[in-house]
């Protein structure tokens, strides 16, 4: 039984990445972990990724491209404004510009530059970079 779906997913995609494996699938499926690995893909992390209906809770197919360092979950899930989002980016992410943080808004899973761009706060999720 997994106590924790998302860490289990990120932790399934890191471990795959670093055995240089092509793809792997994770289950179950959620909403949230479908908008991590929207947002994954669109930042060049990873590559396709497709729902597969196993009559049961799904599945993600998840195509890997071997770009991924580190990708973790945050426990516990502060609450951040959007003022103290770099805050939490010295602490997480390596670099100004490497990596991203996901944070749960009230209008969806965002990064942290958009986030801020947006002048919205939220949960922070996780990271990857």
């Amino acid at each position: 039984m997994a106590v924790d779906p998302v860490a289990d997913a990120l932790i399934k995609i890191k471990n795959a990445d670093l055995a240089n494996k092509r793809e792997c699938y994770i289950a179950p499926a959620s909403k949230l972990i479908g908008s991590l690995l929207k947002i994954m893909q669109e930042e060049g992390y990873i590559g396709t990724f497709e729902y597969i209906d196993d009559g049961k809770a799904g599945i993600y197919r998840v195509e890997l491209i071997g770009k991924i360092n580190e990708c973790k979950v945050i426990k516990p899930r502060y609450s951040v404004k959007y003022k103290n989002i770099e805050e939490y980016e010295k602490r997480y992410l390596p670099s100004k510009n490497m990596g991203v943080l996901f944070i749960s808004t009230p209008q969806g899973v965002m990064t942290h530059r958009e986030a801020k761009e947006k002048k919205i706060g939220g949960k922070l999720i996780g990271f990857v970079y």
